[in-house]
């Protein structure tokens, strides 16, 4: 076949029909590791980060990424046309946390590989990369960090409440400092000692201290 050839009509309008038992199984296992991909979002998302909706929407991408990599491979008019088509889409949702983009990409190309009929590799590349994502992803509740936010009466309790802090937490560090008037707001980032809250009971016995909260955030603190 010459480059000619490419854009006759018969070569154009050519359809090679998909095989029933490939589309079935295909499209099984694209649902099977949409769902092992879900999984791992709800297992290294936590907090207000985590979005049902944006899960179901990985699971969705991955049965049509490949219900349409199947479509195009059996037309090259088909092909053209989902360029032409996805050349206009605009998509505007913005995506804040930088996983998920890692998330929508890792969907859409599982159901690439599964629609080229590479599926061992499918398989095998979703399970690796979402073994590397539970490693990475560093959830451990020895190493959760915590904003302990600590009010004193006076700038004297100061030091108390240092010595306090760093006898209760593993590791600390001073992350912000507030005056106002004669009461001193404090910011630490804390590593909990076996994951143990007394320290905010400790601290709130102390009579120079009029408010003590503990916040579990994820580790990006900007001050």
């Amino acid at each position: 076949m010459g480059f000619n050839d490419i854009f006759t009509s018969a070569f154009l309008d050519r359809m090679d029909a998909v095989p029933m038992l490939d589309m079935i199984v295909a499209m099984l296992l694209a649902c099977a590791l949409g769902l092992f991909i879900f999984l791992i979002y709800r297992k290294t998302t936590t907090g207000i980060m985590y979005s049902t909706t944006f899960g179901v929407c990985l699971v969705a991408i991955t049965l049509v990424t490949t219900l349409v990599i199947l479509a195009v491979s059996s037309n090259v008019l088909l092909s053209l046309g989902m360029v032409g088509a996805l050349s206009i889409v605009r998509f505007r949702t913005p995506v804040k946390e930088p996983l998920d983009i890692v998330f929508l990409f890792w969907s859409i190309a599982t159901g690439i590989v599964l629609a080229a009929g590479l599926l061992f590799l499918a398989t095998f590349g979703c399970v690796f990369i979402g073994l590397v994502l539970l490693l990475l992803s560093g959830r451990g509740g020895a190493d959760r960090p915590y904003l302990l936010v600590v009010r004193c009466a006076d700038g004297k309790a100061e030091l108390t409440v240092e010595g306090l802090i760093k006898a209760g937490t593993r590791a600390q560090s001073l992350k912000a400092k507030q005056v106002t008037g004669d009461a001193v707001d404090l910011t630490y980032e804390v590593r909990l000692a076996d994951g143990k809250t007394d320290i905010v009971t400790d601290l709130n016995a102390l009579e120079e201290v009029s408010e003590a909260l503990l916040v579990s955030y994820n580790g990006d603190y900007q001050g």
